[in-house]
């Protein structure tokens, strides 16, 4: 069996990034090869379990209690499919010094005990409690894994710390505390954890990216009128899953009239001569997430949106020209519009739309960048982070609006862009 993942064998070393800043960030290959060092992923593993452990020995917490797929995966390494994502089928347990703990949805456990050698075989469960509801509590299930997660944090001596949960359901969190734990906000312990990337998830990052710069060529392409705004996003999910993508999230495709304000969807309308045209392309690639806009013309394009497009583009240069380590969010939020200068009553109503956000297993890590938060509420950007920027501006003729979106990665000295669709200019599609 490896010993991967088997905290006792952890090291100092294994905390170490591994970052190697060169000329550019490499989009390697997606094939495990012998001729060149790709993604290492025994290292990725007990990187983000060491990053686990560290979290929680600063936190006041003993133990994890994690219910979030991305949680788990970071953890434990271990997924089944996106159909689980909205489940709440299956839960992971850290505490004191041992290895994870995994309760899988049935057969998953056997098959995780098998081909997961990172993991104790003992330590890979078949257990299910709520499902969203459709088990009842009434049916004793949350208060059996309640007494047998008790039991567990007891024999590791950690019965008198707070548990830290994630996010679980509404009755498991009643037979946790029936159970005599002390339950605490997990989740921004996991958080702190994710907020750096070693070199295997910078890689993994950037590979996804790479992804979506292809789809972004065959989009301009295909941009014309007679093709839909669905239509798009049927093409887009087809290509990246042929590209390997483990899960397309979700595409916006938004033209024309739609434009403004931002409907953050997809609709079966007709692309027009001379619409404005923006997309959000959503997938991850060994879990490792995009979040990546790119705004279009169709055929030809008015003074009106292009001014929109330089707008848009003036305020991402600027926050990308701002990001380095040492920098706080707060700078970088200031130096964009404020809600009521492009046609929103409220930071809270323009939420999103000049925006940051982290990037990894989850679409939303730290940091988040935002007037409605960053201003009183700043946190520091370091090395390492991956993040996305994303500016929004609403077309003088009313209905139009320019969206732009980079992916960055914080390196020693600045910030490297990831997402290279050229994005300089306003690209015209299939130009009359």
């Amino acid at each position: 069996m490896s010993r991967a993942l088997m905290p006792n064998m952890l090291t100092p070393q294994d905390l170490e990034p591994n970052w190697e800043w060169r000329d550019r960030l490499p989009a390697s290959g997606h094939m495990s090869v012998d001729f060149e060092r790709r993604i290492d992923h025994d290292r990725l593993r007990r990187y983000r379990l060491a990053r686990t452990r560290q979290s929680l020995q600063n936190s006041p917490a003993g133990s994890l209690l994690l219910f979030d797929v991305n949680n788990i995966r970071y953890v434990s390494a271990t997924k089944i499919g996106e159909w689980e994502r909205d489940k709440m089928c299956r839960f992971c347990l850290l505490t004191g010094d041992d290895s994870p703990y995994v309760w899988d949805f049935g057969s998953a456990a056997v098959h995780h005990q098998r081909y997961s050698d990172w993991l104790e075989p003992d330590h890979c469960l078949a257990g299910v409690v709520g499902m969203r509801g459709t088990i009842p509590p009434d049916f004793g299930l949350m208060k059996k894994y309640a007494k047998m997660i008790a039991q567990l944090i007891k024999d590791a001596g950690m019965a008198d710390m707070p548990v830290g949960v994630d996010y679980a359901e509404t009755a498991m969190f009643h037979a946790l505390q029936e159970e005599g734990l002390h339950v605490i906000d997990g989740q921004q312990i996991m958080l702190a954890a994710r907020e750096i990337k070693n070199w295997d998830e910078i890689q993994l990052l950037t590979q996804a990216a790479s992804m979506v710069d292809g789809v972004y060529h065959m989009i301009y392409e295909e941009l014309k009128p007679g093709v839909r705004e669905n239509d798009i996003v049927a093409l887009s999910n087809k290509m990246l899953y042929e590209m390997g993508s483990d899960d397309v999230e979700a595409i916006n495709a938004i033209s024309g009239e739609r434009c403004n304000p931002h409907p953050h969807n997809f609709t079966d309308r007709y692309f027009r001569p001379g619409d404005q045209a923006f997309f959000d392309i959503l997938q991850s690639y060994q879990g490792y997430r995009t979040c990546y806009y790119r705004t279009f013309n169709i055929g030809r394009a008015t003074p009106a949106q292009n001014d929109a497009y330089v707008k848009a583009r003036e305020w991402i240069d600027a926050s990308i020209q701002a990001i380095k380590p040492g920098v706080t969010t707060d700078q970088v939020a200031k130096l964009w519009p404020k809600a009521e200068e492009f046609g929103f009553p409220s930071e809270d109503a323009a939420f999103g739309l000049q925006f940051g956000h982290g990037l990894g297993l989850a679409l939303h890590e730290r940091p988040i960048i935002s007037r409605a938060i960053s201003l009183d509420h700043p946190m520091e950007i370091q090395t390492g982070m991956v993040f996305a920027l994303e500016t929004y501006c609403p077309a003088a003729d009313g209905y139009s609006a320019a969206r732009i979106e980079e992916e960055v990665v914080v390196t020693e000295k600045g910030c490297e862009v990831i997402s290279l669709f050229p994005a300089e200019d306003l690209p015209i599609a299939n130009r009359y």
